[in-house]
This record gives structure tokens, sequence and C-alpha cells, in this order.
């Protein structure tokens, strides 16, 4: 990946839409205690389900939330060693974290409709904007 496709272009909302990969324990710590609102996406290049979603997800975030800060830990390369600190052992898991606190889990098998439903009731109450 070149480094300008790290560095995405703000959305027409003008938050970040793509998923920010996120290598390092201190890096995801830092982003999950500061984050008003975060999307941990644990995936892998060899998860077909984690590839399909990957995209599904960033577009979801920049229609629905564009405030919520998305994340992606690469399970099967860099990410290795997060993942396993993190007990993820199972491809893909989604973590929301609201105001610095874990909120919700999903593991292998669900829905889009679910992940949306879950971010919409606490993303409701008023996240503030991302200090980007």
């Amino acid at each position: 990946m070149s480094k300008s496709s790290k560095t995405s272009k703000p959305s027409e909302k003008g938050e970040l839409s793509a998923l920010r990969p996120v290598s390092s324990l201190e890096e995801l710590a830092a982003l999950e205690a500061e984050s008003p609102a975060l999307l941990v996406l644990y995936g892998g290049p060899a998860c077909g389900v984690c590839q399909a979603i990957k995209s599904r997800i960033e577009a979801m975030l920049a229609e629905s939330f564009p405030a919520m800060r998305g994340v992606y830990v690469d399970c099967q390369g860099e990410g290795q060693s997060v993942c396993a600190q993190r007990q993820v052992f199972s491809l893909p898991v989604i973590r929301l974290w609201f105001d610095g606190r874990p909120f919700d889990e999903f593991v292998r098998a669900f829905s889009l409709a679910a992940l949306h439903r879950a971010i919409e009731r606490p993303y409701a109450r008023g996240t503030p904007p991302p200090a980007y």
C-alpha cells in the first residue's frame, strides 16, 4: 500500500471514511481511550468475509456515522500480536467503543443491520466529532 493510499481524502461529510490501519497495541489503546466513538475491525486478507464487509463498513461509517472513527487490525499480518493480546482468535471481530469504554462486540456471524442498530443508539446521544 502506498503512502498516499493510507491517508484518505475526507468524504463529502468532511470526515475520513476509510478504516485506518493499526498495528500496535499502544496505538489501539490510545484510540480506544481518546475516541468518543470507535469501531475496530479485526480481520485479515485470507478472511473472505472480512474483505467483503470492510468496504461496506467504511460506507456505513461515512454515510450514517461520520463522527465515528474506524480502524482495521490485520490479524494475519502486522497486527498479529495485537489480535493475540486482545484475545481475537476467530475472524471477523468488530468491537465498538464509546467514550473510552467497550460497548458491543460482533464475532464471526452477524448482520451489518445489527451492527448499524448497535451503533445508532449511543451515537444518537450526541457523540462529538473526533479531533483528527
